[in-house]
C-alpha cells in the first residue's frame, strides 16, 4: 500500500474512534452532573447508539452501496455530526439534549461500516493487514480518555467540553474524508434485491443450531455489556476515583494486548472455550466492581477495567471470526452486518433500557447502591455462561495466523 494512503486510512480510524470515545464514555456522568438525569434518562441517551446501529444497514444498503462513494457520504455525515455535537453543548435540559444526540447517532453509526468499507477496498489483496489500520481506532479512543483525564473535566464538572472536542474532531474527519481514496458504490447497477441489500439472506445461518446458540448468546451478553458503558464512568466518579475516563482507557490498552494473544488461545482451546473465557470475564468484572472500592480494594476496580481486553476480544472479535467462517462467500458481509445489528442494535438496546431501570431501582435518596447495581449483570452473565456451555456444540479449532 502507498504510504500516503496508509497514513490517511490510519488517521481516519484514529479520528473515527476518538470522536466516539471523547463523549460516550463520560456521557452518564455528564447527564448526572448537567441535568441530574435519572437512570431511565441515561438509558434513553445511551440506547440512541442501538437505534443508530439498527438503522445503519438501511443507510449502507440503500444509499452507500448504490448511489454515492463511501468517502463522500462519510465526509457529509461527519460534517453534519460536528454541527449537532456543537449544538448539544447549548442544550438547557434533557428534553433538548435527547433529540440532538439521537439524530447524531443516526448519522454516526453508519460511519463505522463506511470506514471499514474504505479501508478494506484498499486492502483487496491483503485483508489481513486490516488490523494494522484498525488498531489506530483503539489508539484514538485511548487518547480521548487520556485528554479528558489530563484536563480534569470530570472532577471540575466541565464535561460539555468533551462534546466540543468531539465536534472539532468530527469536522476534521469530515474534511479529511474528501481526500481519502475513492470508494465507489459496490452495486451501482442496482441489480441486488432489497433482501440482499439489508443482509436478510444471512438469516439462513440461524438454521445451524450452534450458530443460533452463538447468535442468541451475543444478544444476551450485550445486556450486561450495556451496564459497563452506561454506569462505569459514573460509578468511578461517584466513589471518588479521580481521572476516571483516563483510567478507563486502560481497558482499550489491554484490548490491544489480548488481541495479540488471541491466536494462541484459538489454537490451544478452540472457538468454544475462547468464547467461554470471554463470557466468564464479564462475570468476574462485575463482581470486582461490586466488591471493590476507592480505598484498599481499589485494585479490584483496576483489574475489572483491564479485563475489558478479554471481554471484548475473546467474545466479540472471536464471534466475528466465527461468523466469517460459518458464512458462505456470498453472505460474508451480510453475516457481519447481522451480528452487528444483533449486538450493538438489539442486545444493547435491551441492555441500556434494563440498566436504566436497575439504576433507578437501586438509587436511594440520590445515593447509588452500587453493589446491587453490579451484582445483577454479574448474575445475568453467569446464567448466559452456563446456558452457552451446555448448548454450544461446535468443536472446530480454527486456523488463525
Amino acid at each position: 500500500m502507498v504510504t500516503t494512503i496508509r497514513l490517511k486510512l490510519s488517521l481516519m480510524m484514529f479520528l473515527e474512534f476518538f470522536i466516539w470515545g471523547a463523549w460516550f464514555v463520560t456521557l452518564g456522568t455528564y447527564l448526572a452532573q448537567r441535568y441530574s438525569a435519572t437512570g431511565g434518562q441515561m438509558g434513553m441517551a445511551y440506547e440512541t447508539q442501538s437505534i443508530g446501529a439498527i438503522l445503519a444497514p438501511f443507510v449502507i444498503g440503500l444509499i452507500a452501496d448504490r448511489y454515492f462513494s463511501a468517502q463522500k457520504i462519510l465526509g457529509c455525515l461527519h460534517l453534519l455530526g460536528a454541527v449537532l455535537l456543537a449544538l448539544v453543548v447549548r442544550s438547557g435540559d434533557f428534553s433538548a439534549f435527547y433529540p440532538l444526540i439521537l439524530l447524531y447517532m443516526l448519522l454516526y453509526m453508519p460511519t463505522l461500516a463506511l470506514v471499514n468499507a474504505i479501508a478494506f477496498r484498499q486492502l483487496q489483496q491483503q485483508p489481513e493487514k486490516f488490523a494494522q489500520i484498525r488498531v489506530f481506532g483503539t489508539v484514538g479512543w485511548i487518547v480521548a480518555g487520556l485528554l479528558i483525564g489530563y484536563f480534569g473535566w470530570e472532577s471540575e464538572q466541565q464535561l460539555h467540553y468533551t462534546f466540543m472536542l468531539a465536534a472539532i474532531a468530527s469536522a476534521l474527519l469530515g474534511l479529511l474524508s474528501f481526500f481519502l481514496p475513492d470508494t465507489p458504490p459496490a452495486n451501482r447497477a442496482g441489480s441486488t434485491s432489497l433482501r440482499e441489500m439489508l443482509g436478510l439472506d444471512a438469516l439462513t445461518l440461524l438454521k445451524d443450531r450452534s450458530y443460533l446458540t452463538f447468535f442468541l448468546t451475543s444478544v444476551l451478553i450485550c445486556i450486561p455489556l450495556a451496564f459497563y458503558y452506561q454506569n462505569t464512568n459514573l460509578f468511578l466518579n461517584d466513589i471518588g476515583i479521580s481521572g476516571a475516563a483516563a483510567k478507563m482507557s486502560m481497558g482499550q490498552m489491554s484490548e490491544i494486548v489480548f488481541m495479540l494473544l488471541l491466536p494462541f488461545f484459538f489454537k490451544r482451546f478452540g472457538i468454544k472455550w475462547t468464547l467461554l473465557i470471554g463470557i466468564l470475564a464479564w462475570v468476574l468484572r462485575y463482581m470486582l466492581f461490586a466488591y471493590g472500592n476507592s480505598g484498599e480494594l481499589v485494585w479490584m476496580l483496576f483489574v475489572g477495567i483491564l479485563l475489558h481486553g478479554i471481554c471484548y476480544d475473546f467474545f466479540f472479535v472471536t464471534g466475528q471470526i466465527y461468523t466469517e467462517q460459518k458464512a458462505g462467500d456470498k453472505h460474508k458481509a451480510a453475516a457481519q452486518g447481522l451480528i452487528t445489528l444483533a449486538t450493538y442494535g438489539l442486545g444493547m438496546l435491551l441492555g441500556f433500557r434494563l440498566a436504566g431501570w436497575v439504576t433507578d431501582s437501586y438509587t436511594v435518596a440520590g445515593s447509588y447502591q452500587w453493589y446491587q447495581i453490579w451484582m445483577l449483570p454479574a448474575a445475568f452473565a453467569g446464567i448466559v455462561l452456563l446456558v452457552f456451555a451446555v448448548l454450544f456444540k461446535e468443536r472446530a479449532k480454527p486456523e488463525l495466523e
